[in-house]
């Protein structure tokens, strides 16, 4: 590992942290030291990193803005390649968005409404990064990523750049190519929206801010909705009506305000809310024969 270190040390343009907190990169805020933490601020150091890690044998993990993961107490062994802000850029061009897989979701939602392109209003209040959104398909109030991807170029496993287009996308529930090969990383995607009156856009971001203020428990460290949508269900009212809102484990809550949504009350630890998970799995299924599967990711 040592040698390791000091060869990505030696990249340039690629921030080197041993041991570091995933808690203070996770919107849980919960979340073991990784024993290497890689920030990038370019897309050669990027692929410099990810050569020399591979090249290793040690294991990678890649994490965006970290608001649908929760990290194991015991930490991530190995290297997280961390895709932040650096990789931002947004470049439209008629109605077509293109950007880095490290930009905001709501970040490029306002780049989108100010262009007068509609399409991307439901990313606005998801806290995530494109590279996370893209992973999963992130959708809300009736939008998903895959009404609107066109192209992602990603980086292969042999090295190389490569691009993905339309259909190979295979964007379902929560899901996509890149949830099937995790050793692709998306870098940028390219996004076909349509034109539309700016204030319009706006209008709709704002009641969907608002919908959002109204039902989540948007105060307190989360990863967004815990669990996926049952067939035929919705997880919160399940979870509501067996009785478990409020319900606590450790520092961690099945909220008061929206039950779909497990929140750190202060001090939760992982096994707190994995222990919470699983009794509220276990009470759903006994009650109402339904099974529950996380959707936030156990890393």
């Amino acid at each position: 590992m040592s040698m390791l270190i000091k060869e990505l040390r030696s990249v340039a343009g690629l921030e080197v942290l041993c041991d570091e907190p995933m808690s203070r990169h996770t919107s849980f805020r919960i979340g073991g030291p990784a024993d290497l933490y890689l920030r990038p601020h370019t897309e050669h150091a990027l692929i410099q990193a990810v050569r020399l890690v591979r090249e290793s044998g040690t294991p990678l993990t890649v994490l965006g803005n970290g608001s649908n993961v929760l990290v194991r107490d015991e930490g991530i062994r190995g290297a997280v390649l961390g895709i932040g802000t650096e990789f931002g850029e947004v470049a439209i061009e008629g109605n077509t968005i293109t950007a880095q897989t490290g930009v905001l979701l709501s970040v490029l939602s306002n780049e989108a409404c100010r262009a007068g392109l509609s399409g991307l209003e439901f990313a606005g209040g998801i806290p995530g990064s494109l590279g996370g959104a893209l992973f999963m398909n992130a959708g809300a109030y009736g939008g998903q990523m895959a009404d609107v991807v066109q192209t992602t170029r990603y980086l292969a496993e042999d090295f190389s750049v490569r691009t993905v287009t339309g259909e190979a996308h295979e964007f379902g529930y929560r899901k996509s190519v890149f949830v099937q090969h995790p050793e692709w990383i998306a870098l940028s995607a390219q996004m076909q929206l349509k034109p539309d009156c700016a204030e319009e856009i706006r209008a709709r971001m704002n009641d969907f801010a608002q919908r959002r203020r109204d039902k989540q428990p948007l105060n307190l460290p989360s990863a967004g909705s815990t669990f996926k949508r049952p067939e035929g269900y919705f997880a919160g009212k399940l979870i509501e009506d067996a009785g478990l809102k409020g319900f606590t484990v450790g520092g961690a809550q099945v909220s008061e305000k929206h039950a779909g949504f497990v929140v750190n009350c202060g001090g939760a630890t992982c096994a707190d809310v994995l222990g919470l998970i699983e009794q509220v799995q276990e009470r759903v299924l006994r009650q109402f024969g339904v099974s529950l599967e996380p959707e936030v990711r156990i890393l």
